[in-house]
């Protein structure tokens, strides 16, 4: 039986999408991005995979020396009895060891903040999370995105017409 190769779509590279922080990018200047692994059990990365994850408010530190991410939500795993884990666990990202001393600097002297942006499985089948080096905007900030934003899209429309 031959088996069929899936096509690179739109979500790049052939990723497989499970959760999209969409807050992220309207709460955060974005300065630099980073794709990094996911230390995870048995019945997580069955609930990862059946789409049971939210990042709305997870936020990463790092905590001796690893990375660790923080309020990510992973259901229980319907079918994993005494296996299952608290879905509120902080959990291990693999990064190497010069990045995140790299990250630590740029979180201590210019006060950024590190963020999951999304989680994804790859074409290789692992589970992976972009992580975004951020600064935080101030309300009038936000305000001019959207309004920049909306100019970009009444622009669009005035094209297309």
């Amino acid at each position: 039986m031959a088996v069929k190769k899936k096509k690179a779509g739109k979500n790049g590279g052939g990723r497989h999408m499970l959760a999209v922080n969409k807050s992220a990018r309207h709460d955060y200047f974005i300065e630099e991005t980073l794709e990094a692994g996911l230390v995870l059990t048995g019945t997580e990365i069955k609930s990862l995979r059946s789409g049971k994850v939210s990042i709305g408010e997870s936020y990463a530190r790092i905590d001796s020396g690893e990375l660790i991410v923080y309020g990510m939500n992973i259901k229980p795993y319907e079918h994993g009895n005494i296996h299952n884990v608290d879905p509120l666990r902080p959990r291990k990202l693999l990064l190497h060891r010069q990045e995140i001393g790299k990250w630590f600097d740029a979180t201590r002297q210019q006060g950024l903040t590190i963020i999951p942006l999304n989680i994804y499985i790859n074409k290789d089948g692992r589970a992976k999370m972009e992580i975004a080096l951020a600064r935080g905007k101030k309300l009038y900030d936000k305000r001019e995105s959207i309004a920049k934003r909306d100019d970009e899209r009444r622009m669009r429309r005035i094209k297309s017409k």
